[in-house]
């Protein structure tokens, strides 16, 4: 049985490198396989956008912004013409939120 291929087996194949006894571990093969099968563990999983959790965390800077989106709505609710819109207050918000996540977010980009 190849040691690289099964991290849990006791020995070594015969074929190749000193023998060891039977029951004892080749610590260094072990904790290179061990070492190797977490890498590729963390390598299978999705990265996080860290954008998401910064734009969480700079939304309470932005309140005066988001007072004056949620007021336009409310003003333009009854507009039956569709010619009213918020647009202006919307982009004004995520402007401030974006202004405030950017510094950070591009230090962390690698």
């Amino acid at each position: 049985m190849d040691y690289f291929l099964d991290p849990l087996s006791l020995e070594k194949p015969k074929s190749s490198g000193p023998k060891l006894a039977r029951g004892t571990l080749n610590f260094l093969s072990f904790q290179l396989t061990v070492t190797s099968i977490i890498s590729l563990d963390l390598a299978d999983e999705e990265p996080v956008d860290q954008k998401k959790y910064l734009e969480d965390s700079c939304k309470p800077k932005c309140v005066k912004q988001l007072r004056n989106y949620e007021a336009c709505v409310k003003r333009i609710q009854g507009d039956e013409t569709g010619h009213k819109h918020c647009t202006g207050q919307y982009f004004d918000y995520w402007s401030c939120i974006d202004k405030c996540v950017a510094p950070t977010l591009f230090a962390k980009l690698k």
